[in-house]
């Protein structure tokens, strides 16, 4: 078993314009997860902004397990290349590496915990497989629904999420910030039965 850090990567696109798109989820997952986290996030030369530390406190008071957050400075279809660049940096293994992504085939508030899988046509996912040669990381899928109407899947995940969904995203965004933490303290299996179970 590894004993290096977690890395906890937030799928996304970079820049203010971006930054509410439905796309964008995954990041917004971050910034909720880095509130339990000291320090800031700063540019790393992987191309990807970065907060590395530990993530709250244990039971016993002493410093939680150490993390790297991570949002990759690329546009999404090439997500892989910053994020294999910090696996070999931080010398992370698929076995801690965990994806927070949009999800467009579970409705809005509902969170899917698994490790390895298909890529389900997320070209964020597609992009980080094929740069690391390897499907078997851990993924927190974050549900947006799907397009209404005759609307593409595009036109949807690029758009921002309306105002009448806002306080379900953020009730989302903390849920989801919490599997995560569950998924690194506690491991998939408690943490599936936790967040799969009645949602």
């Amino acid at each position: 078993m590894s004993t290096g850090p977690w890395l906890v990567v937030g799928l996304g696109n970079p820049g203010p314009t971006y930054a509410q798109n439905r796309h964008n989820v995954g990041q917004m997952v971050l910034d909720t997860l880095a509130q339990d986290v000291p320090g800031q996030f700063g540019t790393h030369k992987a191309r990807a902004l970065v907060l590395d530390g530990r993530l709250g406190v244990t039971a016993t008071g002493a410093p939680g397990p150490r993390v790297v957050l991570a949002k990759p400075g690329t546009y999404m279809n090439l997500a892989g290349g910053p994020v294999a660049s910090l696996c070999r940096f931080y010398s992370v293994t698929t076995e801690r590496l965990i994806v927070v992504h949009d999800e467009l085939d579970l409705p809005l508030h509902t969170l899917r915990l698994k490790r390895g899988g298909g890529e389900g046509g997320h070209n964020g996912l597609k992009s980080i497989t094929s740069a690391l040669g390897d499907r078997n990381y851990l993924r927190v899928r974050v549900g947006i629904g799907r397009p209404p109407g005759r609307m593409t899947a595009a036109d949807y995940v690029l758009r921002d999420f309306p105002a009448a969904d806002r306080p379900d995203v953020a009730v989302t965004r903390v849920d989801a910030a919490e599997a995560v933490t569950d998924l690194i303290q506690l491991g998939l299996e408690t943490a599936q039965n936790r967040w799969h179970t009645a949602r």
